[in-house]
């Protein structure tokens, strides 16, 4: 039973980061940001919010910084939004997994084209 309030409210703060970033968030150093998943520790202390971005690698590091400084704000009005008695500390991890497909994508293609 606790494992599934843990997976609903890990989608519905999936859900209010996505909103937020995309709407409320007017940090130019922002890019195309996606969010891959959400990952929430059986106590609801940590939400891992893994996030996509597109563009080049100075993009990402630049976009991973303004969220870093936009962590306080985030947890805050996803407290608001989400009613629970201790709103989790936000943690980004980058998802590469993305770019990793792409790449093995690629990958296939060029092998394919080499047989033909």
């Amino acid at each position: 039973m606790a494992k599934v309030r843990v997976g609903r409210i890990g989608e519905q703060i999936k859900k209010e980061i996505s909103q937020l970033i995309q709407y409320e968030l007017k940090d130019p150093r922002i890019g195309f940001v996606t969010v891959t998943g959400v990952d929430v520790t059986g106590d609801l202390s940590v939400a891992k919010i893994y996030i996509s971005i597109m563009g080049s690698e100075e993009e990402m590091k630049s976009t991973l910084i303004a969220l870093e400084k936009a962590k306080g704000f985030l947890r805050t009005e996803v407290g608001k939004r989400i009613r629970l008695r201790h709103t989790p500390e936000l943690v980004f991890k980058l998802d590469e997994s993305i770019a990793y497909g792409n790449k093995i994508e690629k990958i296939l293609q060029n092998l394919g084209d080499s047989k033909e």
